[in-house]
Parts: C-alpha cells; sequence; structure tokens
C-alpha cells in the first residue's frame, strides 16, 4: 500500500481542527500563524480576532493556532489553500515551493530603508495586489496583506563595513539559493544551515555570523556568541497573511470587504507594535550584554554593498522564470515612482 505523506499530514489537520469547539450559531475562521504566543505574528492575529468579532457581533469567531499547532508554515500555506483552514501569517521564506514568485521579496535592498516607506509599499502596491496576486490564486491563495517585522541584522564575530570585511567569513544562510548568490555577491562565504544548530555553530566557530531581526536574535540568545549587531538595511523580515482563494470567493461581498477593510486598518497598529517589538528586545540584548558592538552602515557604506547585489535578481529569476522578471521590472516601476 502507497501512503501519501502530504494527503497524512492534511487529515490529521483537519481532524484536530474538527474537535475545536465551535458555537452552533457562529461562523469559526481559523487563522495559523508561524510563530509562538507573546510575538507579532499572535499579536496581529488576536487583534484581527477582535475587530472581527466585535464588527460582527460574535457571529463570526476566530480561532488562532500558534506556531507548530497544525504543522510546519508550508503545511499551514497548504492547507489554507485546501480550505482546511482560513488564513495563515506566514514569512516569504516558508511561501518559496509554493509561490516562488513570492521570493522577490528576499532580493537585497530591494525595499526602501525607511519604515514608512516600506510599510506604504507592502501594505498598497498595485503590483503585490494586482499580478503577484494573480500568481498566489493560481496556487489556490489570496493576498490578504502583507507587513515587515522589521530589518534583519546581522550578529557578527567581527565588525562588518565593507566587501572586504567579509573575506573568509562563514555567513549562515536558510537554504536558498537567493541568498547563498547574496551572500555570496557581498563577499561572504554563505553556509547553509539548519535554523537549529546555528547557536551551536556560533559558539563552536563553525560559522562567524547569522542575519535574523532582533526580536529572532534576542529570542535565540545569538547576541550571547556573537560581538556585533549589524544593521546593514539589505532586507526586511517580510511576512504576508493568506487566506484559501476558494473559501474567501464563498463569502459575501460585505464579508469579504469587512476582512480587507479591516486588515487595511491594522496597518498601523502592526507598525506600531513592530517598532516597540524590535525596540524593547534590543533594550534586552543591550542589557544583557552591555559592551556588544550596535553597528548602524552609513548610506555609502550601504551602497558598497548594493552596488555588489546586482546580480543577485539573476538567482531569483532561476527560480521564478520568466513571471519573475517581469514581476521585478514591475515591482521596480513602482519603487522609482514612489
Amino acid at each position: 500500500m502507497t501512503f501519501n505523506l502530504k494527503h497524512l499530514k492534511s487529515t490529521a489537520a483537519a481532524a484536530l481542527l474538527a474537535l475545536a469547539p465551535a458555537s452552533a450559531f457562529a461562523e469559526d475562521w481559523k487563522f495559523a500563524i508561524e510563530e509562538i504566543p507573546g510575538s507579532i505574528m499572535d499579536a496581529y492575529a488576536q487583534e484581527f480576532k477582535s475587530r472581527i468579532e466585535a464588527a460582527t457581533n460574535g457571529d463570526v469567531t476566530v480561532t488562532v493556532y500558534p506556531m507548530g499547532t497544525l504543522g510546519t508554515p508550508t503545511e499551514t500555506v497548504e492547507q489554507a489553500a485546501d480550505g482546511i483552514i482560513n488564513f495563515t501569517n506566514v514569512s516569504i521564506g516558508n511561501l518559496g515551493t509554493i509561490v516562488p514568485e513570492s521570493q522577490v521579496f528576499l532580493l537585497p535592498y530591494l525595499l526602501p530603508s525607511d519604515p514608512a516607506a516600506i510599510s506604504d509599499i507592502l501594505s498598497g502596491s498595485e503590483t503585490i495586489y494586482g499580478e503577484l496576486n494573480n500568481d498566489f490564486r493560481q496556487r489556490g491563495l489570496e493576498v490578504m496583506t502583507m507587513y515587515s517585522e522589521g530589518p534583519q541584522v546581522w550578529t557578527t564575530n567581527r565588525e562588518i563595513r565593507s566587501p572586504e570585511d567579509f573575506e573568509n567569513f562563514k555567513m549562515r544562510v536558510m537554504v536558498s539559493p537567493i541568498l547563498v548568490e547574496t551572500y555570496n555577491n557581498m563577499g561572504a562565504s554563505p553556509t547553509p544551515l539548519p535554523f537549529g544548530e546555528v547557536f551551536g555553530a556560533l559558539q563552536l566557530g563553525a560559522i562567524d555570523g547569522q542575519v535574523n531581526p532582533i526580536p529572532t536574535i534576542e529570542e535565540m540568545k545569538f547576541y550571547e556568541v556573537t560581538s556585533h549587531l549589524i544593521w546593514a538595511g539589505e532586507q526586511e523580515l517580510v511576512t504576508t497573511v493568506v487566506a484559501g482563494s476558494d473559501w474567501f470567493e464563498t463569502l459575501s461581498a460585505d464579508r469579504q470587504e469587512l476582512v480587507r477593510s479591516t486588515m487595511a486598518d491594522m496597518t498601523a497598529f502592526i507598525d506600531g507594535v513592530v517598532t516597540d517589538f524590535n525596540q524593547a528586545r534590543l533594550d534586552t540584548i543591550r542589557e544583557a550584554k552591555p559592551d556588544i558592538s550596535l553597528v548602524v552602515l552609513t548610506e555609502e557604506e550601504r551602497d558598497v554593498f548594493r552596488a555588489r547585489s546586482g546580480d543577485t535578481a539573476a538567482a531569483y529569476v532561476d527560480t521564478a522564470g520568466d513571471r519573475g522578471q517581469q514581476l521585478l521590472d514591475a515591482l521596480n516601476a513602482e519603487l522609482a515612482t514612489n
């Protein structure tokens, strides 16, 4: 007998959800996130839950499923596409195998450096909610919103201000051809490594640095085994809230508008959460390790890395094909006018 592992996982998730309590008179929307309770994604999901339940007078309830409850982030995206759950919030990196076109947001120095400008493009881009959303729809998904959890920060064992400083430097990256090419072009030696092995590899000197947002750096204690935090401005941790497109199309026009308007109105809310969350976690790091070096690259220093990153787009096009090039051109044109 042949077993389909994906089918078994989906069946198990559906069985778990079937056990969840629901009012006989309320419609229950299931919202999975890839982070733990108390995280940025949890704050977003809980606020969405509060607003939707208030707006519908309890006719709709929202149940939030935190990290691991229903499987991996990729599995929750598949569950949304299959109609098992209604929404999921995942980082762009976890969409690569399902919607390769979305990986455009892994490209270095694509987005502006100003947080307000980043928020504007992620929440209102015609390319994202038009052309790119068409690629999501082909996979059974609807883009509800995108937001950034903050800048990616290098934790390193020495100061890095130029590509030359990256010589013989082993930078841990996720297993992604785009990220490998990014750090090759910047002058480092990209080293793909499972996330759970990063702390030990830093501690033992098997790698010299890694890149993640400040909240992750604090939570995983990466600062304990490195000496520098470096803001190079090359990437944001972009996350996406998607719904199952088949399910979304079954909603009345009023319900669809409620979801879209609620998430649009939450842009300022989540931007504030992200700012406060990143600052609080940075304060925790500085209190725990007062001698850690904080380095913010100047625009001139960033320009050197930016110039070295021009060829990285080819890795994205190799992944997403001609369609990826079309989306990249459209997004760049839109960014140039903002």
